[in-house]
């Protein structure tokens, strides 16, 4: 598909307009978004993407079309497997609940401008060299197989950087509402503000080694991987609010990405072979082999999709895992004197946090057991209560 660059220049002012329009109205003042106003910015974005494939099936093609909309969904599922490293990290730095959209539109941004050098550098070695598609597929096999390792047990968001940031520039344990620098003692310091920014951006860079060549197996357009990528990270700053609860609940999304990207890796060796020029594979010639259409791949990507999400939302493993994190998340944000200083405030996330103990109490035992941490979990529960107690008597 040929694309203009009065094209080009049109979609990077809708775009960046956008970005714009999400910092002056929803990030500039600082609040946590309601379940309406996410639903309905989530609602908002996916509906401008969708309107957005429907152009380009118009305009560019019904095989255009097809590839946009399988490279936009593929796109949206890993973004929102990102979310969980998101919302691990954002925990880890204990963001303030008010505070975290702006981390949020940080991660998103960076991650736009990280994933769109990823995407002309991987344009221009598809056409430099066929080759590429061999590493791009072997890439995501990898990847496939670093899905369904079991996960480690560090869960906190303390990479080489981080400690690298901590060690050589002057930083404070304090938030200083969502400023990146303060002054403690007459110096100037960095905030954790800043730090959780940096642990972010530096997720966003592996994140985007795992994207780009998954979506460059599904089309080779470099207009439609970056509107594709772009739309996708759209509206993940009210998706990550929306699905907040429900993140735990999916428990076998990481299986359903790992089928995901174990395909398209296929697809694109199928795909390197039918190009290959090397000259120790079939003496330099092409192979005969079959290959995957975007049709194919796009019923392929929904259908994995479908079944991982509703096995997750009806298996009892993945509500017992969502009722004990969310207690987990209660007791956490009960314990932290700077969030419930105040009084009705303290009561509310008290008891939802007795609500939650309630229901996973009628849960099959078997499944609450096997929740990752849960002994730990337990115990953060209890120093809860014991901090509930006190209070009541003081």
């Amino acid at each position: 598909m040929t694309v203009s660059p009065l094209i080009w220049g049109v979609t990077l002012a809708v775009i960046l307009g956008l970005l714009a329009f999400d910092y002056f109205f929803h990030i500039r003042k600082a609040h946590t978004p309601t379940l309406k106003e996410a639903g309905i910015w989530s609602s908002i974005y996916v509906g401008l993407a969708l309107l957005f494939g429907v152009l380009v099936f118009v305009f560019g093609g019904s095989a255009a079309g097809a590839e946009y909309f399988a490279g936009y969904v593929t796109e949206k599922a890993l973004s929102v497997d990102n979310l969980f490293v998101f919302l691990i990290i954002i925990a880890s730095f204990r963001v303030p609940r008010e505070d975290q959209q702006k981390v949020l539109l940080f991660g998103i941004v960076f991650s736009l401008i990280a994933r769109t050098g990823f995407i002309f550098l991987g344009a221009a070695l598809i056409n430099s060299f066929s080759w590429v598609f061999y590493i791009f597929g072997l890439i995501l096999l990898l990847t496939a197989g670093n899905l369904l390792k079991p996960e480690g047990e560090n869960d906190e968001a303390d990479n080489f950087i981080i400690r690298l940031a901590k060690r050589v520039l002057p930083t404070t344990d304090h938030y200083d509402g969502d400023k990146l620098f303060t002054v403690e003692n007459g110096k100037k310091v960095l905030t954790p503000m800043l730090l959780v920014m940096v642990a972010i951006g530096g997720t966003d860079i592996l994140f985007a080694l795992d994207s780009i060549p998954a979506i460059f197996g599904l089309t080779q357009s470099t207009y439609i991987v970056f509107t594709a990528t772009a739309f996708s990270l759209m509206g993940l700053r009210q998706l990550y609010f929306l699905i907040d609860g429900l993140l735990d609940r999916l428990i076998y999304l990481s299986y359903g990405l790992a089928a995901i990207l174990a395909f398209i890796g296929v697809k694109l060796v199928l795909h390197a072979l039918h190009e290959n020029t090397l000259p120790f594979i079939n003496d330099g010639q092409h192979v005969s082999v079959i290959e995957i259409s975007t049709g194919l791949s796009l019923t392929v990507i929904i259908g994995v999709l479908v079944v991982t999400v509703i096995a997750s939302l009806v298996s009892p493993a993945g509500k017992a895992t969502a009722a004990v994190k969310n207690a987990r998340r209660h007791a956490t944000s009960y314990l932290d004197l700077s969030y419930t200083a105040d009084e009705a405030e303290r009561e509310r996330i008290y008891t939802a946090l007795c609500e939650e103990e309630q229901q996973i109490s009628t849960m099959d035992k078997k499944y609450r057991d096997k929740v990752k941490d849960i002994e730990s979990i337990r115990a953060e529960v209890a120093r809860a209560h014991e901090a509930h107690a006190k209070y009541i008597k003081s």
